[in-house]
């Protein structure tokens, strides 16, 4: 039996979306999306660090991250990424894991990197990230993208 055309769809309510201009090329911004030694520096919203981050970049390859906030409050995630086309798109799955090691709610992030401006001196960014499990948690990761967003948007500027 064929899937509803209803249960198919995503919840548009718990579908983050974020597009942003970059001024730097698309090759650079792959280049700092995909390597922990860019990662570090950017990544995680305003105040935060990445202490420890670990990617193998190939699609079924795992990301492990350890972020800490401003407070001293430890975040893991982790996830496997599911297609990379360089420099254009990077997609991977994305759960936050608990003291015990314990991955919560699965989610899906694809970055889609287009070519900008007149000289592709620019990137156009869109982050899509899916599906949450509320639209709180859609809301909390939004403040904490765009925030992250802004941080990368100034690292790149200074490359």
């Amino acid at each position: 039996m064929a899937a509803s055309p209803d249960l198919a769809r995503e919840p548009e309510d718990r579908v983050l979306v974020i597009t942003r201009v970059l001024d730097a090329p698309r090759a650079l911004v792959f280049k700092v999306w995909t390597q922990p030694e860019h990662l570090v520096r950017w990544w995680g919203p305003k105040g935060f660090t990445l202490p420890d981050c670990t990617v193998e970049l190939r699609p079924g390859g795992a990301f492990r991250c350890l972020m800490r906030s401003p407070e001293g409050t430890d975040h893991r995630m982790h996830g496997a990424f599911r297609e990379i086309v360089e420099p254009e798109k990077v997609s991977f799955t994305w759960a936050w894991v608990d003291e015990e090691g314990h991955a919560g709610h699965e989610t899906l992030v694809t970055v889609l990197l287009e070519e900008a401006g007149a000289d592709g001196a620019q990137t156009k960014l869109t982050l899509h990230h899916a599906v949450f499990e509320s639209e709180s948690a859609r809301d909390a990761h939004n403040g904490g993208w765009s925030e992250c967003m802004e941080r990368l948007a100034a690292y790149v500027a200074g490359l």
